[in-house]
């Protein structure tokens, strides 16, 4: 992300260590479940919290490990090992790359998308004070373009309201989408490693099981959030200035007078320019 342009809210979620700290947290609380169901000695569960739960990762040795290993989950296993020991065996047991990777990747996507809707939920507020502010505010209305029937400020405020409920709507549907957990073993099989440790998994990361994965999270999850998340300004739009006005005729008019026999030109008539 680009800083000057970012929140440090946001920057962190996307932050390598941040990044790291969670494919741990996803490692981890996978051998708390591979332990309760007796796979792994529980003691050895508990020893990969004490001595990595608070560590801070060195994103430098990670990199330098990757150049050798040409794989960046073998990079971070091999890392976190040197904080580990001899316990670091029984991480990743069953697991494979892209549970790590997207699942991580779900939980980043959850708390960028939990920080949007936050946003709007302040924004909601703040129109619905100024709303009812100005409720007897008189101002001009417009109808195609030009002055008509007098309205309030308060009611183009009330507008601007409801269509920020709905694109609220579309971050809260696109966050459900995107907030599901995959440790299903290579392939998605589950050959390797018990179901319950994805329900552990998914329950402690706040997440919901991805009903069906082929190793991966289905390639639909993700899209739609970023749709979503940027069809979310344009509430602005019923707002429009009279050039905003002028340029929607004029884009409007040049696809429907230029086939033959029609005029290419017409003239606006909200303003003096041609279009």
């Amino acid at each position: 992300m680009i800083p000057r342009y970012s929140r440090k809210a946001m920057t962190d979620i996307w932050e390598p260590q941040t990044r790291f700290k969670i494919w741990f947290e996803i490692e981890a609380h996978a051998c708390d479940a591979l332990a309760e169901i007796g796979v792994i000695p529980k003691e050895s569960a508990k020893a990969i919290w004490e001595k990595a739960g608070n560590v801070t990762f060195d994103v430098a040795r990670i990199d330098e490990i990757e150049r050798v290993t040409k794989h960046d989950v073998i990079a971070f296993l091999t890392h976190l090992a040197e904080f580990i020991g001899p316990d670091s065996r029984f991480v990743h047991q069953g697991m494979t790359s892209s549970d790590v990777l997207d699942t991580c990747l779900s939980v980043q996507l959850t708390r960028a998308a939990d920080l949007l809707i936050a946003d709007v939920d302040a924004l909601l507020a703040a129109i619905k004070k100024r709303a009812l502010e100005h409720k007897h505010t008189p101002t001009i209305g417009r109808s195609h373009g030009i002055h008509a029937e007098p309205t309030t400020f308060g009611l183009k405020l009330a507008l601007a309201y409801t269509e920020f409920s709905r694109a609220r709507g579309r971050l809260v549907a696109a966050r459900k989408e995107i907030a599901v957990c995959a440790i299903s073993g290579a392939v998605g099989t589950f050959a390797n490693i018990d179901p319950r440790v994805e329900e552990h998994v998914a329950e402690k990361l706040g997440l919901a099981v991805e009903p069906v994965s082929t190793q991966v999270i289905r390639a639909t999850a993700t899209p739609p959030f970023s749709r979503r998340s940027a069809s979310s300004p344009p509430a602005w739009s019923g707002w429009p200035s009279k050039s905003a006005i002028c340029s929607a005729r004029k884009c409007w008019r040049r696809r429907s007078f230029s086939r033959p026999g029609r005029r290419a030109l017409r003239p606006c008539r909200t303003s003096a320019i041609r279009c």
